[in-house]
């Protein structure tokens, strides 16, 4: 299995009490493919919001994608796309994007090039600017595109002739476990001129040096003002690293790769029993000595996890 980009240490943050802010992955954490929000989540996150605790979602997804599970969830704090690329400010009105925070994009020359490196490498590259989508226009799965994502996706007769200024993602689709095969050598390849993470096992995703999840939490919490001890971040992919890492209550799932366990604080129960849910309720939403208990526990969890490994 590839190797993180950078050591990490998942302890180095001292966990806090009471919460002050969670940090929420979305997909293979709080919905499996068929997208669907269970009633057990949807109560912990409400429970939370009414606690007064900030509730981010910090997803590789686009923002526009990601604000239709934050209306479901009544979110009003802002949404974090892209690996962390871009912020926006939740919508006033519902179906609409909210104001633009913040936009790390990656360079255009680099952006093209990773289009070229992920087409010689037999992965089928996507260019995602802002709200956009843009796939070839011979692309057979842009119907498939457009449901997952919510919107319509653009079609291009040359993706490189489109990308002529700094775009906010490259996504190179390819096979199951092909993108994470690929991973070292693309990290090897823009070392300096992107980063490169996986988000899904067909999913290889290029954005400008420096922007990753962890970075996100930081500013998000330097922006609300909260600890980094008292932020709880759950994911379960590589491009949650940086952000469980940074944080003091990190939490992996239970499918996560290894180089996430090697970072987690905590290990959720199942997506299919909605761990995450379960993780907000015994940490975020208990009393402190509760919270303490259940915290040794669920780190006890993750040190088996990562033995078994």
């Amino acid at each position: 299995m590839a190797a993180a980009p950078r050591p990490f240490d998942g302890r180095s943050v001292a966990p806090e009490l009471p919460i002050g802010m969670i940090a929420l992955d979305i997909d293979g954490t709080l919905v499996d493919d068929d997208l669907a929000l269970g009633e057990r989540t949807l109560a912990a996150i409400h429970g939370a919001r009414d606690r007064g605790i900030r509730v981010h979602l910090v997803t590789g997804r686009m923002t526009r994608s990601a604000m239709r599970f934050a209306e479901s969830l009544g979110l009003s704090d802002p949404v974090v796309g892209y690996q962390g690329a871009l912020a926006r400010e939740m919508a006033t009105q519902p179906g609409r994007v909210g104001r633009l925070l913040r936009h790390r994009p990656l360079p255009a020359a680099v952006a093209r090039e990773a289009i070229r490196w992920s087409r010689a490498h037999g992965l089928d590259p996507h260019v995602n600017h802002l709200e956009q989508l843009v796939l070839r226009a011979d692309d057979p799965q842009v119907d498939d595109y457009s449901a997952f994502l919510g919107t319509r996706a653009i079609p291009a007769a040359s993706l490189e002739a489109w990308v002529q200024r700094p775009v906010t993602k490259v996504v190179a689709v390819g096979a199951p476990d092909i993108p994470l095969a690929l991973l070292p050598a693309a990290r090897a390849e823009f070392a300096g001129r992107a980063d490169v993470t996986v988000a899904h096992p067909r999913f290889l995703e290029f954005v400008a040096p420096g922007v990753s999840k962890g970075q996100a939490v930081r500013w998000l919490a330097r922006r609300q003002g909260v600890p980094l001890g008292r932020l709880l971040a759950i994911g379960d992919q590589l491009n949650d690293v940086e952000m469980l890492a940074a944080v003091g209550h990190g939490t992996a799932m239970p499918h996560a790769p290894a180089e996430l366990l090697a970072v987690a604080r905590y290990l959720a129960p199942p997506l299919h029993e909605e761990g995450a849910a379960q993780v907000i309720e015994r940490i975020a939403l208990a009393r402190a000595s509760d919270a303490r208990r259940a915290g040794a526990e669920l780190a006890a969890a993750a040190d088996a996890a990562r033995g078994a490994a």
